[in-house]
C-alpha cells in the first residue's frame, strides 16, 4: 500500500457511514493500548483507522489513517467511549479450535461460563497475559466479542492471547479431559482450596474454569470439572468479582510451575 502522509488523511479505510454496520466480526476497538496492539495483529483486517494529531506520531510510517478532531473520532463510538485519539474498525480476529489447544503440554487454559460483560472478559485476556496462558475459551452465543469496552480492558491482551469459541462448555470440558488435562472449577462453597488444587495438580495442562459472578457455574459445567475449588478469604465479603478470581487463579497457577 502506497505511502501516505502523516498528517494527512486517507480514504483507504473509508466505509459508506459513521454508524456503519456493527456485526460480531466487525466493529470499532478504542483506546490508544487497544488500538496500536490491534494494528500490529495480523490476524485483523484493518476497514478504518481514526486518529488525532497527537496519535499519529505514534503508528508506524506509512499507516493509512484518517485525521480527526477528538470530537469528530467520538461520534463513531458509544457514547462514553474514552478513545484518547485512536479508534480503528477492523474484523475480529479468528479463533483456534478446541483441537489447536487441547494438547496439555501447551498451556493453562482459562474458560468462561456465561460471563458476558466486556469489561470481565477483557480483564480476563489482560490476566492470562501476565501469567502466560495458552488461550481463553468463551462461549459463542453468551461472549461478547473482541471489540469495545472488552479490547480497552484488556489494554491489548485480547490481541496475544488466543480465543476459542465453542457452542458447548460441558462437551468441551469432556474433550479436553479426554485429551489429558485436568479441570478445576472456582466455586465459592467448595471445600477444596485453590492453592491445595494446584499444589496437587497445577501445571501446562490445567484447566481454570470460572462462572459467571452472580450464579457462578452452571450444575452441568460443574459436574464436567474434575474438581471444584474456592479461593480463601477473610470472609468480609460475599464473593470476589469474576476478574479479580481470575487474576488470583492464574498467578497461583503461575507461582506454582516448575
Amino acid at each position: 500500500m502506497k505511502n501516505q502522509g502523516r498528517n494527512r488523511p486517507n480514504s483507504a479505510y473509508k466505509t459508506r457511514s459513521s454508524r456503519d454496520f456493527e456485526s460480531d466480526n466487525i466493529g470499532w476497538v478504542w483506546g490508544r493500548h487497544a488500538v496500536l496492539a490491534a494494528l500490529a495483529n495480523p490476524r485483523r483486517e484493518v476497514k478504518r483507522l481514526l486518529l488525532t494529531l497527537n496519535a499519529q506520531r505514534e503508528v508506524p510510517e506509512g499507516t493509512p489513517f484518517e485525521d480527526m478532531k477528538p470530537d469528530a473520532i467520538s461520534a463513531h463510538l458509544p457514547d462514553g467511549a474514552v478513545h484518547q485519539g485512536f479508534a480503528m474498525r477492523a474484523t475480529a480476529p479468528e479463533p483456534e479450535s478446541v483441537k489447536a489447544v487441547a494438547d496439555p503440554t501447551h498451556g493453562i487454559l482459562v474458560v468462561l461460563d456465561s460471563v458476558t460483560d466486556p469489561h470481565n472478559v477483557g480483564a480476563v485476556f489482560r490476566s492470562a497475559a501476565a501469567f502466560g496462558a495458552r488461550a481463553v475459551i468463551l462461549q459463542d452465543r453468551k461472549a461478547p466479542p473482541l471489540f469495545g469496552a472488552l479490547a480497552k480492558a484488556s489494554v491489548g491482551a485480547s490481541e496475544t492471547v488466543r480465543h476459542v469459541r465453542v457452542t458447548n462448555i460441558a462437551d468441551t470440558l469432556i474433550e479436553l479431559k479426554e485429551a489429558g488435562r485436568f479441570v478445576i472449577g472456582l466455586d465459592g462453597g467448595a471445600s477444596t482450596t485453590l492453592p491445595e488444587a494446584i499444589a496437587q495438580h497445577g501445571g501446562p495442562g490445567l484447566v481454570l474454569v470460572m462462572g459467571a459472578e452472580d450464579k457462578g457455574l452452571r450444575p452441568r459445567i460443574a459436574a464436567n470439572c474434575d474438581l471444584l475449588v474456592s479461593i480463601p478469604t477473610t470472609g468480609n465479603i460475599e464473593s470476589l468479582n469474576i476478574s479479580t478470581a481470575a487474576a488470583i487463579a492464574l498467578y497461583a497457577a503461575y507461582a506454582a510451575r516448575d
